[in-house]
C-alpha cells in the first residue's frame, strides 16, 4: 500500500502520520516539533489543490471474509495517498461536488504530468484557511506530476504565512535538494503547482 509520509509546502517540512488508507489515523505534524499542521495555510492548500487534480476516490467497505469495514480507494495508486492526507485535513467527497472541473489533460509518459482546470469562481480563498485568489479569478488550473519538470514552468512560491515570492535559480535549487532528500528514502516524489486565472486562455467551444 503506497502511503503519504512527508509533505514540503511553504518552505516547512511535514510529517504525515497513519496507517494504511484509513484518514481517521494519525495526523499532520510539523517535521521537528511535532506541532499539529492539519489547519496550516499552505497544508490545507496543497492538498486541496492536490486533490483537485485526482480522479481517485476513497470509501468504505466491507471485507467480504470478514465482514469488518475497511476503506478502500478506488483508482489510482499514486494518487490515493494523496486523497487519504486530503481526507485527514477535511477534504472528502463533497470536493466533488464543490469545485466543477471543466478540463483534466491526462497523465502522459511524454509530459510527466497531469493537468485540470477548476472552477473557482466566486472565491476569494481556495478554501476556509487556504491560500487567497486574487479578485477576478474565476478558473484555477493544477498541474501534478514529476517535481524536475513541474518546477521547469514555476515563477513562485507559495509561503505558509500565504504570501508569494518569485522562484530564484537558488530557490530552485533547494526545492531540488528536498525531492533529492525524500528520493534518497526511496520515496516516490510528486509535485504540486496552481495557476489561477480570470479565465481560461482560449476558447472552450473552439475545437480548433
Amino acid at each position: 500500500k503506497m502511503t503519504m509520509v512527508n509533505m514540503w509546502t511553504g518552505g516547512v517540512d511535514y510529517n504525515v502520520e497513519g496507517k494504511g488508507f484509513d484518514p481517521t489515523i494519525g495526523k499532520i505534524k510539523r517535521e521537528g516539533s511535532g506541532a499539529e499542521a492539519t489547519q496550516e495555510l499552505s497544508v490545507r492548500s496543497a492538498l486541496l489543490a492536490a486533490l483537485l487534480c485526482c480522479n481517485t476516490t476513497l470509501s468504505k467497505v466491507k471485507d467480504p471474509e470478514t465482514g469488518d469495514e475497511k476503506w478502500e480507494p478506488k483508482g489510482n495508486s499514486s494518487e490515493a495517498p494523496i486523497v487519504v492526507a486530503a481526507r485527514k485535513v477535511g477534504f472528502g467527497e463533497e470536493v466533488l461536488t464543490d469545485f466543477k472541473r471543466v478540463m483534466e489533460i491526462p497523465f502522459s509518459s511524454s509530459r510527466k504530468m497531469m493537468l485540470t482546470v477548476t472552477d473557482v469562481s466566486g472565491r476569494s480563498e481556495l478554501c476556509q484557511g487556504g491560500m487567497a485568489l486574487e479578485q477576478g479569478t474565476t478558473m484555477l488550473s493544477v498541474c501534478k506530476g514529476a517535481p524536475n519538470f513541474i518546477l521547469d514552468y514555476c515563477s513562485e512560491m507559495l509561503m505558509e504565512d500565504g504570501s508569494t515570492k518569485q522562484l530564484t535559480a537558488q530557490d530552485k535549487q533547494d526545492v531540488l535538494g528536498v525531492v533529492d532528500k525524500y528520493s534518497e528514502r526511496a520515496l516516490r516524489v510528486l509535485a504540486i503547482a496552481t495557476k489561477a486565472m480570470p479565465k481560461m486562455p482560449f476558447d472552450m467551444d473552439n475545437d480548433d
